[in-house]
């Protein structure tokens, strides 16, 4: 019997949710692995993907302003209540299934429901470990789920891509024989395990 990926998209956003919970006000300006972000901005990023993947899961992803700039006046609150959301949408009879417009990844063609939510499963995993590192913490992931984020990771595609204007994830870094499944995902997605300490062998 096949496991629906939602059960592990939840427990990706409830990792992601369980650190949001923990940020304090005054950490908001503090930097994060996300070179040009501060928390508030990672937040609030989270928040717009959050609400512009409910809005895909319901059919409204072409509608939905994926490049909202307003900060929420609490950017905490409004990250988790988008994470309620976005678990609330997924559960929807049929999301599996139908097409979804994602124009924040591409205006070319629609997206499987199931792909969809792979792409955002990794996301959520790699957002959490981003909002903890900001705030000095690590995430205690379940190994499946890391496992599963791993295997998302590997297919993202990499090369020029990832230095265009707006790209969704950074230059892959080189992964390795000691690696962790959560730290091979975050290499595959441009992202240092070792932050804020410099990677090993680079400036």
């Amino acid at each position: 019997m096949l496991t629906d990926i939602r059960e592990q998209h939840r427990e990706s956003v409830r990792l992601c949710r369980g650190v949001v919970a923990r940020v304090a006000p005054h950490r908001l300006a503090d930097p994060t692995p996300c070179a040009e972000w501060d928390l508030r901005d990672l937040l609030h990023h989270m928040a717009v993907q959050n609400r512009g993947f409910a809005a895909a899961a319901a059919g409204h992803g072409k509608e939905y302003d994926w490049w909202r700039k307003e900060f929420a006046d609490d950017p905490i609150a409004d990250c988790l209540s988008s994470c309620d959301e976005v678990v609330t949408a997924f559960a929807a009879e049929g999301v599996l299934d139908r097409p979804w417009s994602l124009p924040d990844i591409t205006t070319d063609t629609t997206i499987p429901g199931s792909t969809a939510i792979n792409f955002h499963l990794v996301d959520s995993v790699v957002h959490a470990w981003d909002v903890a590192r900001a705030i000095g913490e690590q995430i205690d992931i379940d190994p499946d789920l890391a496992a599963i984020s791993q295997r998302i990771a590997d297919k993202v595609p990499t090369g020029s891509i990832r230095i265009e204007p707006g790209a969704a994830f950074g230059p892959d870094l080189p992964t390795t024989a000691e690696d962790s499944a959560l730290d091979r995902t975050l290499r595959l997605l441009g992202r240092s395990p070792s932050w804020p300490d410099p990677t090993p062998g680079q400036p």
